[in-house]
């Protein structure tokens, strides 16, 4: 009934790599922010990519004929659509939060947000009610439209960046850019194949070339969208993603040894032989202990090099954070009433001191401050 499957595989495994990716950024982001919208955007990424046809792939065409498959099938597609119309309603906000450029910033507003949620869930029915050269094709020209223009808009950004925010810009570029150039050309070609009478939403038979082009797009571009994105925009964003990376090594390297020692006896000898093995794995593990955590240290280190969690750390990243908004603000020309309030109270929230800010902004304002060449 089940077999193995080697893009099936792929596809579980950049399924894998973005769920994880959520869970860790919902527990390391405060509620609003943009690893928290982020984390959202991910598992509806997850779940539209999987209901593809990837998971058919395991099943025997033997397993097909069974009565339960059509039902299978229908509950697929409906997931699937269910997951395009989501990344259409989704996306945009999420753009226009993290990127806060002059061709994201409409989609920041409320009325316009709320527009977006309707149209998603009026095609949603749509693709249902209407055969697939109208539903369909017109879902597909949205989400064709909304993956290009966040190509578009991610390379504006870095573009116009400032010396402040050009890494960041650069690593949102970069991730979101091949994720949005495969997405993109994976609908654009399911609407030509529409026309031409090729398409099924989704096929049991997931192994040609443009379905290898959408599970790399999640596959290679999670990672680099998590840590170039999300790193600057929230203070303590590294150090947290440092820590997960400390534990998850000291975890992993507990495995191993543990799973080396006892499954190697229980090969070579015997299984009795094993167990007592694994008793001696486990004691190894604790004689080990301290040299297994600093080693993990030295990976997380590696890994998120020049972050440590000391108050001069912290209060380094507080002052960065305002700099950027600070500097978002000053570029637009000057700064409203309204930025000045929320400028304030981001201050007070990050506990900078008024002269603090006072000097930030006399800095930027200065003639050979980036934001004004």
């Amino acid at each position: 009934m089940f077999q193995a499957s080697g893009i099936g595989f792929y596809a579980v495994v950049a399924l894998a790599m973005c769920w994880a990716l959520a869970i860790v950024l919902y527990r390391v982001s405060t509620p609003g922010s943009v690893a928290r919208k982020l984390s959202l955007l991910l598992v509806v990424e997850g779940i539209t990519l999987i209901s593809t046809g990837y998971i058919d792939l395991f099943i025997t065409p033997a397993g097909r004929e069974h009565d339960w498959y059509p039902a299978w099938i229908q509950a697929e597609v409906i997931i699937h659509t269910f997951g395009d119309c989501a990344m259409l309603a989704l996306y945009p906000p999420f753009l226009a939060a993290a990127l806060q450029t002059k061709l994201t910033r409409p989609f920041a507003n409320i009325q316009i947000q709320i527009a977006i949620y309707v149209a998603s869930g009026v095609l949603f029915f749509l693709f249902f009610l209407t055969p697939l050269w109208l539903g369909a094709v017109l879902l597909y020209v949205m989400l064709a439209l909304v993956f290009n223009f966040a190509l578009i808009a991610s390379i504006h950004a870095w573009l116009v960046a400032n010396e402040l925010t050009r890494a960041r810009a650069r690593s949102f570029a970069f991730a979101f850019g091949f994720r949005d150039l495969c997405w993109g050309i994976v609908y654009t070609v399911a609407i030509y194949w529409i026309y031409l009478g090729l398409y099924d939403v989704v096929d049991p038979d997931a192994t040609g070339f443009i379905y290898i082009v959408y599970a790399s797009g999640t596959l290679f571009a999670v990672p680099l969208i998590a840590y170039g994105i999300l790193r600057t925009h929230l203070f303590d964003i590294d150090l947290r993603i440092q820590w997960t990376i400390k534990q998850s090594t000291l975890a992993a390297a507990v495995v191993a040894i543990v799973f080396l020692i006892s499954e190697g006896a229980d090969r070579l000898l015997s299984q009795e032989l094993g167990n007592l093995a694994g008793l001696l794995a486990a004691a190894i593990v604790v004689f080990f202990l301290a040299p297994l955590q600093r080693f993990a240290e030295r990976v997380a280190s590696v890994a998120m090099p020049n972050t440590k969690n000391t108050p001069e750390y912290a209060a380094f990243r507080k002052m960065r954070v305002y700099e950027e908004a600070l500097a978002e603000a000053l570029q637009e020309g000057g700064i409203s009433e309204k930025e000045r309030a929320l400028l304030v109270r981001l201050r007070d929230t990050l506990g900078i001191t008024e002269s603090d800010a006072d000097a930030i902004e006399t800095e930027l304002q200065s003639p050979g401050s980036p934001i004004l060449v």
